[in-house]
């Protein structure tokens, strides 16, 4: 019986972050698998990977998949097993957010963020448990700078990255004496498809002067996993912006919170 085929599990692979963390994995050789619901964007990206000069690793595994659906995870894992292959590296970066008042937004667009950024990111980390610690794995979560503070105007959001980022950092103590680093992401604003879906687009108002680029992050995110890290803040301006939070008392930040996202409503409502 021959060795399962080691590899790097991308979520959210299709654009943004994800798309940027699969190119550099991809320059650094690792043997891919992308995930997400665009077919037709991960096939575009795992063919242009395939291409890269010197790559040694066959072309990317693509799951086209609704990771907030029942069953997304077990689906996964039996597309792996199908394909021969096992993660030794996990990236959980699916992830959405809906802007607005928590009781007159979307009901089942709420609770799908609770399905895909904590639900499918904690299924997916303990369904692949095993096979990470067989291989001295790593695991990646992005969750955001928005784990730092509540957020009114985007409550089940930052709440939902809060989670991520406890969760984390909780998993990274558990599974560090069995030779599994888990490393949290953290970014700030970055100029992806994020906004679009959330519902402001690029209306950030004056925290684009802490806009970091979704290579850059990607990039801070890679190097921070494959050294071990607990937690990862790319970008001056977003440190800046969560010790000033810690430092803010809770009722002025809830209020600072709320007012930037009221913004973010009436802009892109213009």
């Amino acid at each position: 019986m021959s060795a399962a085929r080691k590899i790097m599990l991308i979520t959210g692979a299709s654009g943004g972050i994800g798309a940027e963390l699969a190119r550099i994995a991809g320059l650094k050789g690792h043997d891919l698998a992308l995930v997400a619901r665009n077919r037709a964007a991960l096939d575009a990206l795992a063919d242009e990977i395939a291409r890269y000069p010197g790559r040694s690793a066959p072309r990317p595994l693509v799951f086209a998949c609704d990771l907030a659906a029942p069953g997304a995870g077990a689906a996964v894992e039996s597309f792996l097993a199908e394909a021969g292959a096992e993660p030794e590296i996990l990236v959980n970066n699916a992830g959405y957010g809906v802007l607005g008042a928590a009781a007159e937004s979307d009901f089942s667009a709420q609770l799908g963020i609770i399905d895909l950024n904590i639900r499918t990111l904690t299924e997916l980390c303990l369904r692949f448990s095993k096979a990470l610690i067989a291989n001295n794995g790593r695991i990646l979560n992005v969750a955001s700078v928005a784990a730092y503070m509540p957020g009114p105007g985007m409550a089940v959001y930052y709440a939902s990255k809060a989670y991520v980022l406890s969760f984390t950092e909780a998993l990274s103590q558990e599974l560090a004496p069995q030779g599994v680093s888990v490393t949290a992401l953290c970014p700030g604003p970055v100029p992806t498809g994020f906004g679009d879906r959330a519902g402001f687009g690029d209306k950030m108002g004056f925290v684009k002067l802490a806009y970091v680029s979704a290579q850059d992050v990607a990039q801070a995110g890679y190097d921070a996993m494959m050294a071990g890290q607990r937690v990862e803040i790319p970008g001056l301006l977003t440190k800046i912006m969560v010790f000033a939070a810690s430092l803010t008392p809770k009722a002025l930040l809830l209020k600072n919170v709320a007012a930037m996202q009221l913004r973010r409503e009436k802009e892109g409502a213009e």
